[in-house]
């Protein structure tokens, strides 16, 4: 499969250079993507069928920890379906049982109501196995609904149009989802249609996005929150704007109405042009090869799903770099072949084994990686730091390379060095969406303008729920996106940020989301 360039190169070091050049972020650059972030805010939040689509999501505040209740939740996301029970205790706690469900390739790609008949089959599996509670017992609210239906919020983690809070058109599938006939259709009533074929009493009253629901999720836990933010398998951000802000809203009962609601942005559709963010000539592999190709652009660089495909696309090419290979002795395994074959799950582990191994945490100097002496000048810290990336390398979810033989310390060293290229970016990039809502919401200026108009919350925290398996799991990323956001908003702002796990945002976020749908009778 001819899916990317290879190099022609008189000099080693010139090709590492190049591509060191082409992953490099600088400042400007990050000042420059966020300007351009605030005016695709600014166009979302006045028109409608833009990509970085801005969706009001019909919920007017954020719970602060005292509300309580008992409900489902329905998460359908990039790599999960899960069934919860959550339990909202009142004093910023809930309890939680849940089960997780397989989404098989033929389902998510084949007819919609197949799809949703799963789910529904996989909610009935669940009351039928782990259902602990009298869910009409919702006497302890006097303002919720007592009916015989169970009452679940769904969590549907892919760009939607929302028309209220239990109601939303299906606008596209992301994540490795392409099922039929559900675009353009309503996923509340695909949901409902699907219990009621099966003649099951459970209704659905509410519907969130994942990433609502880590800022939900947060401000519950919390006390309050602004922003959450997902950057994990996909990636997306919302927060809490003025509703004077939504432009598009104007004339409506919403707008009538006032206050706040909290955005859907939708960012991982962030600069579908490729105007300004620093596209590589892998990420345009990347994109080409997608099942979504020209969509979605933001997320591919910096979302879970993508960054092991890009960094394979690099290391095959230097594997096939000519007149000799730069990389593995020109062999290239299954595994490097392989369109995804790679996880970014490798990358995590990678970047874990070079900080963690020896005395020397952190980074120690290696010499130049085209230096043909490159081996015989590494320090016994460095050896042992590269030694512990070769055992990553020929592991379980490594390159699939069997002996050491065939992965020199160099080798190690240049595999390093790609997922490094290619999270620092990532996270850099995620760092920018931050501080485009901090800037959006007036918490925060760009750098010089400093002092232009007094800021919202000057001297408070602000809290950001965050969610996601890289903001979770993968090494320095936090520390990376702080360093953006440092460089955007200024230290006073960054020190103020408040980044915070969302204690299993899209399973309580619905929960919450229900809770707030049965308020508003619906």
């Amino acid at each position: 499969m001819p899916a990317i360039a290879s190099f022609a190169y008189p000099d080693a070091q010139g090709v590492f250079d190049q591509i060191n050049k082409q992953f490099y972020v600088s400042p400007e650059v990050l000042t420059e993507l966020t300007k351009a972030f605030l005016d695709e805010i600014a166009l979302g939040l006045s028109e409608y069928n833009h990509a970085m689509a801005m969706i009001p999501t019909f919920v007017t505040g954020v719970p602060d920890g005292t509300e309580t209740g008992t409900f489902l939740a329905l998460d359908l996301g990039g790599t999960n379906l899960r069934v919860c029970e959550v339990v909202l205790n009142g004093d910023k706690t809930f309890n939680l049982v849940q089960n997780q469900y397989k989404v098989s390739e033929a389902l998510k790609h084949g007819e919609a109501t197949a799809l949703f008949d799963y789910l529904a089959d996989s909610v009935d599996a669940f009351l039928t196995t782990h259902a602990t509670t009298d869910y009409t017992s919702l006497q302890s609210d006097p303002s919720a609904h007592t009916s015989d239906a169970v009452h679940l919020g769904l969590t549907f983690s892919f760009p939607v149009e929302q028309t209220a809070l239990n109601s939303g058109k299906i606008l596209t599938w992301t994540k490795g989802f392409s099922a039929k006939h559900a675009i353009g259709n309503d996923v509340v009533k695909l949901l409902q249609d699907a219990f009621n074929r099966k003649h099951m009493h459970v209704k659905c009253v509410a519907l969130v996005n994942d990433t609502v629901g880590a800022l939900l999720s947060r401000a519950y836990t919390s006390g309050g929150c602004f922003l959450g933010a997902i950057f994990g398998t996909g990636t997306n951000g919302a927060y809490l704007e003025d509703v004077d802000k939504i432009r598009k809203f104007a004339g409506s009962a919403a707008a009538a109405n006032g206050g706040a609601m909290v955005v859907n942005t939708e960012w991982g559709a962030f600069n579908n042009s490729k105007s300004h963010l620093p596209v590589t000539p892998f990420d345009n592999a990347v994109d080409r090869l997608s099942i979504n190709p020209g969509y979605q652009i933001f997320e591919k660089f910096i979302s879970g799903m993508y960054l092991g495909e890009i960094s394979r696309t690099v290391l095959l090419s230097l594997v096939d770099a000519t007149p000799k290979s730069l990389l593995f002795k020109g062999k290239a395994t299954p595994s490097l072949n392989q369109h995804y074959g790679l996880d970014t799950r490798f990358l995590s582990e990678i970047e874990a084994a070079w900080i963690d191994t020896g005395a020397t945490k952190g980074s120690v100097e290696l010499p130049p990686l085209g230096k043909p002496s490159f081996e015989s000048e590494l320090s016994d810290a460095a050896k042992a730091k590269l030694t512990a990336v070769r055992k990553v390398i020929l592991g379980p979810h490594g390159l699939g390379y069997k002996s050491e033989d065939e992965v020199s310390l160099r080798d190690a060293a240049i595999v390093r060095w790609v997922c490094a290229l290619v999270a620092r970016r990532a996270a850099l990039l995620s760092g920018v969406a931050v501080a485009t809502t901090l800037i959006q919401t007036g918490r925060a200026v760009l750098p010089g303008q400093e002092g232009s108009k007094a800021l919202r919350e000057r001297n408070e925290k602000i809290g950001v729920g965050v969610d996601g398996s890289l903001v979770e799991n993968y090494p320095n990323f936090n520390t990376i996106l702080r360093e953006s956001l440092r460089l955007l908003v200024g230290e006073d702002v960054e020190q103020r940020v408040n980044i915070g796990l969302a204690k299993d945002g899209s399973g309580v976020g619905a929960a919450l989301c229900a809770l707030q749908a049965l308020k508003q009778g619906l």
